[in-house]
């Protein structure tokens, strides 16, 4: 699924990843780790092609339209409410059967109740389970996580730690953490990033 060979990437003389390369099968589950700087995020987003490297040779074999991407920003609209949101890019990605999809989607993390409040409304930890179920929504082929266990809410932290076991084998996942042993029962690969 994903094939990597030295690949970088620079701002100007910057230098955002080191040189990384690795393989990753399909259904695999791939656990990204290293301290701050060390270009966990940087990577995630070559992976999801929301950049280019800057040397090196970075192959993704999934369609940008089967790719799930939840980063540091949650791509939600604070205006509208759940429904809506997750309504809004089930029809942008075609989902079919999209409102049964919604409703176990908001079940399972646990937002079920609050499906008809402004996202503006709700705690970070609840924007951040509202922002999974967006990435999960098109039932994806490679799904790439960056710190989605990030600031949860009490609810939720028992709910997030329940979707990797979910998606283990199920789904090709890229997941940065900096909590690796959380990770370690599903985990297939491992890499570990060191600072730019």
């Amino acid at each position: 699924m994903i094939r990597a060979v030295d690949v970088e990437k620079r701002y100007g003389r910057r230098r955002a990843l080191r040189p990384v390369s690795f393989g990753l099968v399909a259904g695999g589950f791939l656990v990204v780790t290293g301290p701050n700087g060390s270009g966990k995020t940087t990577l995630l987003r070559l992976l999801s092609g929301l950049a280019a490297p800057t040397r090196g040779s970075l192959r993704v074999d999934a369609e940008r339209a089967r790719l799930g991407y939840l980063g540091h920003e949650s791509l939600l609209y604070r205006e509208l409410t759940a429904l809506e949101n997750l309504d809004l890019f089930g029809r942008l990605y075609r989902v079919p059967e999209r409102r049964e999809r919604i409703g176990m989607l908001l079940e399972r993390l646990g937002l079920w109740e609050v499906r008809g409040e402004r996202v503006a409304s709700y705690s970070r930890g609840m924007r951040q389970r509202l922002a999974l179920c967006r990435a999960l929504l098109h039932d994806t082929d490679l799904l790439v996580l960056d710190e989605p266990f990030t600031a949860p809410d009490d609810a939720g932290a028992a709910l997030l730690d329940g979707e990797p076991t979910r998606l283990a084998g199920v789904r090709t996942v890229v997941l940065a953490t900096h909590d690796p042993g959380r990770l370690a029962n599903v985990a297939s690969e491992r890499l570990e990033l060191v600072a730019a």
